[in-house]
């Protein structure tokens, strides 16, 4: 087959669910000769949230659906604001040559979030006002939208036009070849209800919580591999221990008085989502206070973070995805690492996300679960079953 163009994807698929599927079938009817390589975070979310499914099984099913080649997302861009997750989401499908990327829009309507992004990145009023909101007090997601408003007249405050706002940004700062294309998003991303075939992961993972069947909004492929599903509130006393016993100043993203609110809550909250809503306030949101958890609980401090080097680690392909790998690893210019022993220092920090979320476990499964990054290799699909190389 000849392959006609390469096309990005940037997802958590935390879970895979029908939403999905509909992009990708999406994806295959615009471009039926394509490869597609997706960009995924792995076991930590943007948001501040575990993954609720491994991200060896999040490859499994995005292979099974039709992905050609799964790179996964490093904790450092992955576990971070919406500006750095787009940064490093649009490095990284710059390294491997894709052509296009093709994400969910509220808006539906690609000219327009060229020209807002065109606007955050040239228009000097932009930046002027952004200061002035966040001088006054509000975060940096409510400035620029306050900012962007001003400017243009147009409101842009939905989850994927704000990403997609990101990526396009990104692509013009990064001076990427490559062609930014919108598929109309059916549904409300933070949305809890259940209603259609097609809801927000949110509202999934809300049911789960809730032991709610979800089968009517996910493939079947999904639901085989949630188990042992975990909450970052699971982890709460360790969090608290950590920021009791040690000196949190250097931990990444930490400022003076976010470090004040949480010594002054810590003893009087019962759960991590008091004690969050306990610290957030207009200058801080929930999901960057939540962000600053983990980073407490990984030890993710800014050292970690400066020090940080870009890298590509396949989590799996096909076929195509390996031929396609074969055809461009000549021209990419940072690591490329295809099992943990080829990674290093650079996978120090995937080793402690393992070593430290198997910690709730039964000690069978801790075993298993922390041993496994090191032990996965690449996640093979041929002929409809995936295998293990």
């Amino acid at each position: 087959m000849v392959i006609d163009v390469n096309i990005g994807i940037i997802c958590e698929y935390n879970p895979f669910h029908n939403g999905h599927l509909y992009h990708l079938n999406k994806i295959k009817e615009m471009y039926p000769d394509s490869n597609i390589i997706l960009v995924m975070s792995g076991n930590i979310t943007q948001r501040g949230d575990i993954s609720i499914i491994d991200k060896w099984d999040k490859t499994s099913i995005a292979l099974k659906f039709g992905i050609d080649l799964v790179i996964e997302l490093p904790f450092i861009y992955a576990c971070n604001s919406s500006d750095k997750f787009s940064r490093g989401a649009i490095k990284l499908l710059k390294e491997v040559g894709v052509d296009k990327i093709v994400f969910g829009s509220e808006i539906n309507d690609i000219e327009l979030l060229k020209r807002l992004a065109n606007t955050q990145i040239n228009n000097k009023d932009f930046d002027i006002l952004v200061k002035g909101y966040l001088s006054n007090g509000l975060n940096y997601p409510k400035a620029c939208g306050k900012a962007l408003y001003d400017v243009t007249n147009i409101n842009i405050n939905t989850p994927n036009d704000i990403l997609g706002l990101g990526y396009i940004k990104e692509i013009m700062l990064q001076k990427a070849n490559i062609e930014p294309i919108v598929i109309k998003r059916t549904n409300d991303y933070n949305s809890l209800e259940l209603d259609g075939d097609i809801v927000s992961a949110t509202s999934i993972r809300e049911a789960i919580k809730n032991k709610k069947s979800i089968k009517k909004y996910v493939p079947s492929e999904t639901l085989k591999y949630l188990n042992d599903i975990k909450y970052l509130d699971d982890y709460y006393n360790y969090i608290k221990y950590r920021i009791i016993s040690s000196d949190i100043s250097n931990i990444y993203e930490m400022s003076e008085e976010i470090k004040n609110r949480i010594n002054k809550y810590i003893n009087c909250s019962n759960s991590l989502d008091k004690l969050i809503n306990n610290i957030k306030s207009k200058n801080y949101t929930y999901n960057r206070i939540k962000r600053i958890m983990v980073y407490i609980l990984l030890n993710i401090t800014n050292d970690d973070v400066n020090n940080f080097k870009d890298y590509i680690r396949i989590l799996g392909f096909n076929e195509n995805g390996k031929n396609y790998l074969k055809r461009i690893k000549k021209d990419i210019n940072i690591p490329i690492i295809s099992n943990y022993s080829n990674g290093g220092e650079l996978l120090k920090i995937d080793s402690k996300i393992y070593s430290i979320l198997g910690m709730i476990l039964p000690y069978d499964k801790q075993v298993l679960y922390i041993n496994k990054d090191y032990k996965e290799k690449i996640r093979i699909f041929i002929d409809n079953s995936d295998d293990v190389c």
